[in-house]
Parts: structure tokens; sequence; C-alpha cells
């Protein structure tokens, strides 16, 4: 990952509703939105910037872009991302929720190969509190800080942060990867971004039911990761087989390699203490462990 406050970022959806209104939230927040794109509105101007009807138009006047940040419909997104690949941004955010499986094993086969990050979709995005907003974080609930975080889980996320800053504890990173079965990028890619990230001393990730990512990073921590991590899982109550939310938040009884009871609390709870990563019970309890974790 490559952002900071100087970076340029594209809103693709800005004329709809969504795109609308947290172009203005970004852009309220310092992010340096320099252009718009949304087919058959070419040539306005929407919350102060200038629209394009195609990505290729916006970059050919406005010069390289960083980022994009995706508010289209679901059966669009695959067309908008693959718009800005091909322009060369190499950072996508994609909000939109419920996207195609299919469009999204495609784009990720073509992200691979053109190196580029992506983040969702149903994804709030990413912030760097006090440099850069992506997405649709309600910034007020955030500080800058040493504290990374990785979250499946959009609303909780806010909710960790406003404790985390309540205690004085702001944030490096936060980046909410999305609760579509398939998502971009993963737990383990941004575990490896936050450890060798020189402001972060510390990374909380909160996880919830279904599927077998925790587990997975779980054992790349074991791996890979220095920093201390604290881990959160959400829906510990949950009964199998009922979907919490999320497309991804539906306990599996199986998972292909993995045994009969993945995707549950326990086995989600178990990996992280396998691996010597302290689960907080409450959002309110991870204060209390990144203190403990830091002072060792």
């Amino acid at each position: 990952m490559d952002l900071s406050a100087n970076s340029k970022v594209l809103v693709q959806g800005i004329a709809g509703a969504l795109g609308s209104l947290y172009t203005a939230r970004m852009r309220a927040y310092g992010t340096s939105i320099v252009a718009g794109v949304s087919p058959g509105h070419g040539g306005q101007v929407l919350e102060g910037v200038p629209v394009f009807d195609l990505v290729e138009q916006a970059v050919a006047t406005t010069g390289p872009v960083d980022a994009a940040v995706i508010l289209v419909e679901p059966y669009r997104m695959l067309d908008a991302a693959l718009e800005a690949i091909a322009a060369g941004i190499r950072h996508l955010v994609l909000v939109t929720e419920g996207v195609p499986p299919l469009d999204m094993v495609k784009l990720l086969h073509i992200a691979e190969r053109t190196d580029t990050l992506v983040v969702g979709p149903d994804s709030p995005g990413i912030i760097l509190p006090g440099k850069v907003l992506l997405g649709t974080y309600p910034a007020e609930l955030y500080s800058p800080g040493c504290i990374g975080v990785i979250s499946r889980s959009g609303t909780l996320t806010h909710e960790i942060a406003l404790h985390l800053t309540q205690a004085e504890l702001g944030q490096s990173i936060v980046v909410g990867i999305g609760g579509d079965r398939i998502v971009g990028s993963s737990f383990q890619q941004w575990l490896q971004i936050l450890d060798e990230d020189d402001q972060t001393e510390a990374i909380v990730l909160v996880g919830e039911i279904g599927g077998n990512s925790e587990e997975e990073a779980a054992r790349y921590i074991v791996e890979a990761i220095d920093k201390p991590v604290i881990a959160y899982i959400a829906g510990r109550t949950a009964p199998k087989n009922h979907r919490m939310g999320h497309a991804g938040a539906i306990i599996a009884s199986l998972v292909a390699g993995w045994g009969s009871e993945i995707g549950t609390p326990d086995s989600k709870v178990a990996a992280f203490q396998k691996a010597g990563v302290p689960v907080a019970n409450r959002p309110s309890d991870i204060p209390g462990l990144l203190e403990r974790a830091l002072r060792k």
C-alpha cells in the first residue's frame, strides 16, 4: 500500500446518491479528490469535483491517480474496476455490497497480474486518521496514532475505533476488508502491510463468524508477524447456518481441507489462542489488552 495525505483520488459513481454524499465527506476530511466519473454526467462539476464520462478521460486531464473509490451498482462494479486498472490506478476501494462472485474472481485475477490492491467489496474503505479518508468512515470517531486495525465488520470497526480514541490509542491505518463472500485483499496482506508500517506499533484484528480467514490469519501471525496482535470475533452467540448481516457471515459446517468445525466462533478463538494472540470478549476490552501488549 502506498497512500498518504498527498494521494490523488478519483470517485466512480460520483453522480449517484452515495457517491455525492461520501465525496463531500471525503473532501471535508481533506482527501484530494481530483475527479469523478459517472457516464452521462461528463462536463458537470459535482461537490466541487469535475466529472468525466470515462476514467481514461479523467486521468488524461488530471494526470496519474493513486486510488479509486467505487460506489456503483453491484453489476457495474467489474466494469468500473477494470476501467480504473486500465487507466493505471493501483488502489481500488469497492464500497458496494453484493458484487457477483464470478465478477470478483475475474477482477482478482486481473488485479494480481497488474499488482493492484483491491479492498472490498462491501467495505467502508481505508482511513489514515489525520491524513486521508477513502470510503464511508465516520471520521469523527477516529484519531491519529499507532494502532493498526483490520476488520471484516464496518460498523463494529467504528465502535472499536471509538473505544481506542477514548483510551487515547489513536490509529495509524484502519481498513475494512469487506463482508462479501469473495473479497480482494486478505487479513494476511494487511497484517504484512501493518507489520512493515513504521507508524504502527500494534494491530487489532476484527473477525466474525463464517469462512476460515481468521484461522488462516492466526497461522500467518505465528509465521510472519512480529508486532503485538489483539483479536476480536463478532457473532460468538450466533447459531449455525444462520446468516448474520454480511454475505460471508454464516457458519459453514465444512471448509475444504480444514475439518468439520471451521468457521465457528470457537474455532477462531482457539486458533488465535494457539497463536498466542489475546482475544477480547467485548470491544471495550481491546484498549486494555493493547496497553498490556505494548508494555511488554
